[in-house]
């Protein structure tokens, strides 16, 4: 008995390798397992791994032999258009600390693999009266609370969740741009050409969290990093701040951080006089701005810093 189910389990084996390399040559099964791994250059490594047979017994194959499993979003994009319950994330911006580095945009820019010159987070040079001073101003997503561009788009690509967050499902966008039309903040980008990524990424899945990857004819936009929220972590453009501009976190809880700070929100807001753009909208985002009132930095320091980053030819 011991006999016969050795040699059941050795037929398995074989016949799994086997067929696990038929489908990487694309062509019928060979003979035995050392001819298939000689076709495709691939040896025996001597490390074992247990699987379980779909006869449910436990055998053993190969590493060598297996074939890697592509990278996997955490969730579904349908459990992404729910985001995650009992939170409300919330931004604020601080105009006193920002000189232009803009280190939030190429931080962004590397973590959601876009093309040059499609940036989701601009850093403008502002002045809000003749005689007042100029300051810089970042702009994101509003990730609004009341927002147009989820009531024009006629395919549900655009979406909000009950965590705020507003989130854009590429799968679904039929690049119509009416989102674009819409948002009064302009911080939507169109993908008019081909994504610029490595064969690695383009062959993963697409997550509506990670915006990865991007499609051409789609339009893209701030995700508020819902990927890295749902670990716990810090959105990519606040992480890569070194002066603390921006602060992230649950209005539910009433608390933000800039990563080495941590701020009551509603203390904040209050008593730095936090206000959000184009409030007579109606839009209610959910980025709010603290005035450039006791700058870190003269204004003329950004431009410095602009003139480096874009040298004139």
């Amino acid at each position: 008995m011991e006999q016969e189910n050795n040699s059941r389990r050795d037929f398995l084996v074989t016949g799994l390798v086997a067929a696990a390399a038929s489908v990487v040559a694309g062509c019928a099964p060979k003979s035995n397992v050392f001819e298939a791994a000689a076709d495709e250059q691939v040896m025996p490594s001597g490390k074992k791994v247990k699987l379980l047979s779909v006869d449910g017994e436990v055998i053993e194959v190969d590493a060598a032999f297996l074939k890697p499993v592509p990278h996997m979003p955490p969730v579904s994009n349908s459990e992404a258009r729910i985001g995650i319950p009992g939170k409300k994330f919330v931004m604020v911006i601080d105009l006193s600390r920002c000189k232009n580095l803009k280190k939030c945009q190429a931080a962004c820019n590397h973590a959601h693999d876009l093309n040059p010159g499609e940036n989701w987070i601009k850093v403008d040079p502002m002045k809000n009266s003749e005689h007042s001073a100029p300051y810089w101003e970042p702009t994101t997503c509003m990730h609004c609370d009341d927002p147009p561009c989820v009531k024009v788009c006629p395919v549900d690509a655009t979406f909000k969740r009950q965590d705020g967050i507003v989130l854009i499902d590429s799968d679904r966008c039929i690049g119509c741009r009416f989102c674009m039309a819409a948002c009064p903040y302009s911080t939507r980008v169109f993908n008019w050409g081909a994504p610029q990524i490595s064969e690695e990424v383009a062959a993963q899945p697409y997550s509506c969290e990670t915006s990865i990857p991007q499609k051409k004819g789609t339009v893209g936009k701030c995700d508020f990093c819902a990927d890295m929220s749902r670990m716990g972590e810090l959105p990519h453009c606040v992480s890569a701040c070194p002066n603390g501009v921006y602060a992230f976190g649950d209005l539910n809880e009433d608390s933000v951080t800039n990563g080495a700070e941590t701020f009551r929100f509603s203390d904040l807001i209050r008593d730095k006089a936090g206000y959000r753009l184009m409030e007579d909208l109606g839009t209610k985002p959910s980025v709010y701005y603290l005035p450039p009132v006791n700058r870190n930095f003269p204004f003329e320091s950004g431009l410095e810093t602009d003139s480096l980053q874009n040298p004139k030819n």
